[in-house]
């Protein structure tokens, strides 16, 4: 059982993260492992249709360039790797993986592809999802389904020794639990060990959040320099106590301020903490000063992890149509309010259109329609109309008809724009736990 301090750093939050970032913190901040955080249930989904399409897509499309920038850098100062960029397609990304490792000339490189998430084959039209209703009750394609996996999964991969580890759905904490586990020689059943491993992964798990990036609000929790917000590291203890910091000469901040807010992130009951490895109590969670911009985070307790995993099942969402159009000046929220008043006119009458037709007036009340009035009237507002299409003819309907106004009024509108995109739909269901088989596959260059 090591006693030596493990630095984790998370390269990356979301699918469309930063990349500076991350290559600063490899460059610069002795890690002993980089986690490149990148699956959402959209981008699930997206990766079962992209995958339907071409066999060989289905990743994350910053994979190639992400690894192009870090994985050599990371080779020489013996960080490793480990990302669910693999999204519905690991082995796919493990091919692009060992071509970039080629190219960068890194011998002996191992990728590591934990196999298990997909359970798009153990599920039926019969499978109940937590939303009311069966996947055959849906009425739309079904795409494909994915288990959350917890650190049993990981774990091998880990132990592996493999520069890098792809894998699919994987609960986010888990991804930073399963290095302190193998570093630390946690056991599956040390529930508080395994809860402020959690925590310090659900800490880590959305990058800038806990530095300052997504805090920032100017007059109420100011943040300095955040073009050049810095990621986060966590130094991390035997007992599960653990630092979060950032680099020196970074923008951002870490404080108590930081890491409460992304403490409470996305936590409906702080009792139970429900993870595929662990129940977590943050309420047990305290926090420290530790210097300037660091934090000291332990006291998690927990117990049992649930019988059971969550499943994301996606589906095709069909045609995305989307279009707006500006309207400036005096009176400019009162023409805006008679255009939505006209599309949808003619979208239900005019055009027979079921579909819910969403309008919106940017400018004057788009965000909280229903709930809030800002007071003075606008003078810069822009209509926008969306609608989930069922068929292509009725997605350019929509734009046709937002275009029309243009000419056929209200006055002074200007700047239309259009688009028609393909879309998903995600919904959740339960699994029990010995239905999904996971193993892990090793690649090498």
């Amino acid at each position: 059982m090591s006693q030596q301090v493990l630095r984790l750093g998370t390269g990356a939050g979301f699918s469309s993260d930063r990349l500076d970032p991350a290559l600063d913190l490899v460059v610069r901040g002795n890690l002993d492992f980089i986690v490149f955080e990148c699956v959402g249930e959209r981008t699930l989904a997206f990766g079962h249709r992209d995958r339907l399409n071409d066999e060989q897509a289905g990743y994350n499309p910053w994979l190639e360039r992400r690894l192009m920038a870090v994985a050599k850098e990371c080779r020489e100062r013996g960080t490793r790797i480990i990302t669910n960029m693999g999204v519905a397609n690991p082995v796919a990304a493990a091919r692009v993986a060992l071509e970039v490792a080629r190219r960068l000339g890194l011998h002996d490189y191992r990728v590591a592809v934990v196999h298990g998430d997909d359970v798009t084959a153990a599920l039926t039209p019969d499978t109940q999802l937590l939303e009311g209703m069966t996947i055959g009750e849906v009425g739309r394609e079904y795409l494909g389904a994915n288990a959350y996996l917890g650190v049993d999964a990981l774990l091998p991969a880990v132990e592996s020794g493999a520069d890098l580890i792809i894998t699919g759905r994987v609960a986010d904490p888990s991804l930073f639990l399963a290095p302190q586990m193998a570093h630390f020689g946690w056991r599956f059943d040390d529930w508080n060990a395994l809860s402020r491993g959690t925590v310090t992964g659900h800490l880590m798990e959305c990058a800038a959040q806990i530095t300052g990036g997504y805090f920032a609000d100017p007059g109420f929790k100011d943040v300095e320099d955040l073009a050049y917000v810095g990621f986060p590291i966590a130094e991390v203890h035997e007992d599960g106590r653990a630092v979060i910091t950032k680099l020196a000469q970074t923008g951002g901040r870490v404080d108590s301020q930081t890491v409460k807010e992304q403490l409470l992130y996305e936590v409906h009951d702080p009792t139970r903490y429900l993870t595929p490895d662990v129940t977590a109590d943050f309420t047990k969670v305290r926090l420290d000063d530790d210097g300037p911009n660091r934090v000291a985070v332990h006291g998690a307790e927990g117990g049992a992890r649930p019988d059971q995993l969550k499943v994301t099942v996606a589906f095709d969402g069909g045609l995305l149509a989307e279009a707006g159009v500006s309207y400036a000046g005096p009176g400019a929220q009162a023409r805006g309010e008679l255009a939505a008043r006209v599309l949808d006119e003619r979208m239900r009458h005019v055009h027979g259109t079921n579909s819910p037709v969403r309008l919106d007036l940017i400018g004057a009340r788009s965000l909280h329609a229903s709930a809030l009035d800002y007071g003075d009237e606008s003078k810069d507002v822009r209509v926008r109309a969306a609608l989930r299409a069922s068929s292509r003819a009725e997605a350019q309907t929509l734009l046709w008809e937002v275009e029309s106004l243009l000419c056929c009024g209200p006055a002074g509108g200007g700047g239309y724009r259009g688009s028609i995109t393909p879309s998903v739909l995600t919904y959740s269901a339960f699994l029990d736990r010995d239905r999904v088989q996971t193993h892990v596959e090793i690649f090498e260059a």
